[in-house]
Formats: structure tokens, C-alpha cells, sequence
């Protein structure tokens, strides 16, 4: 099959409805010639149901990012699907969660923002070392952000949390690049998926992209966001490296 990414094997994480970017990433790197493994954590037997929805049919592995004993044991689970001595070319880092005290910030615990930076940005970290024995030179590690350059209404410590996130990626470059192993956060605009019905105040977060998105954005339009996913993820940019891609209709670079 021809396409930017074919014959490369992909590992996408946190597909959880065809409404998240990890989906669409999915869907178009399998139409641009990767073969790809999901991750699920939770409710698996709705990500396997998911993973039905793709062009072809993918593989489901539990993984729980901040369980050691499943990152100790994903290689060997990548394995068993790609085959023995099988490359992994690449990964979606597509994990985010905070707890509802992590959305005040004045009032948030110490646990809830240990658990907001554990699973949304010290994870990023975890799930490319877990996964760094499958992976040759030329490899890629996407992750997905929320522009943590500046303070977003209702956001607070998962902003914080982005942050920390766009601040791993710089040093797993860093420290990744001598291998060949490319690591870049694309920046998405919001959608309505999921995981933003967990952040209270949405829709006014999201309103900004209404009046401020110079080309425009649609909220219920994850697909912009996965081809950029699927753009980094190949070869297309083999010298690009610590870089922070925004896929949101220009917001970021608009004056107040």
C-alpha cells in the first residue's frame, strides 16, 4: 500500500470514541499504509468496539500509564502483534487527565495536580522508554497538547499540567535525538470528545475558537488534528525535532 506512513507499525494511545483526535490519527495513518496497535485503559471492551470502526481492524492492549507493571510488560505485548525482531516506527501519545479539584486552581490539592502531571505529562516519558527497545532510528513520538503558552480560562492546573507536557517533550528530544527518534507535540484546538465533557467550562473555553480562529474551527472536527499527528509521524519532517505544532485554525498567534 502506498502513502506517507506505509509499512510503518504505529501504536496509538487513548482512542476512546471516533470523536477523539487518537481515532482520527488512527484512521489516517491506516489510510496512508501504517499498521496500528491501540492502547485502552479502563473500559477495554469499548475501545475494541471502537477499534471495529477503523478501515481495518486493529489490536487492543490494556494499558494503565501509571502502572509500572504495564509499562514493564508492553514491549513483550507490542511483540506478540508486530512479531519478533519487528520494528515499532511509531507513537501517539494522545493521554490527558485531571481530577475535578485540578480545575481550580487555587483550591487544588497536591493530589490532584500529581495526578494531573503523572498521567498527562511524566506518562509521555514512561510510555517512550517502556516502548524505546522496539524502536529504530527514524522512529517518531507524537503527543498531543493544549497551548500551555498562556493562562486559558477553566483550564488551570491541566494547563499547568500541558505545560509540563510541552517541557518532556523538549528534553525527550533532547535526550532521544543521538538514537534517531524524533519526538513533537502537535497543539490542537478543542473538540467536543470525551475527555472535554470531563473539563468544567468547556464551552467557554471553546467559545474563543468561534471568534478568534482566522481559518476557522470546527469543534466537532477531529480530523485536522490527526492528519497533523500523521504528518509528524513521517518522514516528511526527518530533521524536526522538540517542535510544538499548533493544529488550531491559528488561534495561537492571534492579538487580543
Amino acid at each position: 500500500m502506498s502513502g506517507i506512513l506505509a509499512g510503518k507499525r504505529i501504536l496509538v494511545t487513548g482512542v476512546l470514541t471516533e470523536a477523539s483526535i487518537a481515532f482520527q490519527a488512527a484512521k489516517v495513518a491506516q489510510n496512508e499504509g501504517a499498521e496500528v496497535i491501540l492502547t485502552g485503559f479502563g473500559r477495554l471492551s469499548l475501545v475494541e468496539r471502537i477499534a471495529k470502526r477503523l478501515p481495518k481492524p486493529a489490536p487492543v492492549i490494556e494499558l494503565d500509564v501509571t502502572n509500572q507493571e504495564h509499562l514493564d510488560g508492553l514491549a513483550d505485548k507490542v511483540r506478540e502483534h508486530l512479531g519478533e525482531g519487528v520494528a515499532l516506527d511509531g507513537i501517539v501519545h494522545s493521554i490527558a487527565f485531571g481530577p475535578q479539584g485540578a480545575f481550580n486552581f487555587l483550591d487544588a490539592t497536591w493530589e490532584d495536580v500529581s495526578t494531573a502531571v503523572h498521567v498527562s505529562a511524566y506518562s509521555y516519558k514512561s510510555l517512550a522508554m517502556a516502548l524505546l527497545p522496539l524502536m529504530p532510528a527514524g522512529s517518531a513520538i507524537v503527543g498531543l497538547t493544549f497551548d500551555a503558552q498562556i493562562a486559558w480560562p477553566k483550564y488551570d492546573w491541566m494547563g499547568v499540567a500541558k505545560a509540563a507536557l510541552e517541557g518532556t517533550n523538549r528534553y525527550l528530544a533532547r535526550d532521544l535525538g543521538p538514537k534517531g527518534i524524533r519526538c513533537n507535540l502537535v497543539s490542537a484546538g478543542p473538540i467536543k470528545s470525551m475527555a472535554a465533557k470531563s473539563i468544567p467550562g468547556f464551552e467557554e473555553l471553546a467559545d474563543v475558537w468561534n471568534h478568534r480562529a482566522p481559518i476557522g474551527w470546527d469543534l466537532a472536527d477531529p480530523e485536522p488534528a490527526g492528519r497533523g499527528v500523521v504528518g509528524m509521524l513521517s518522514d516528511f519532517f526527518p530533521r524536526t525535532t522538540g517542535e510544538i505544532v499548533h493544529v488550531d485554525g491559528g488561534v495561537h498567534m492571534m492579538g487580543a
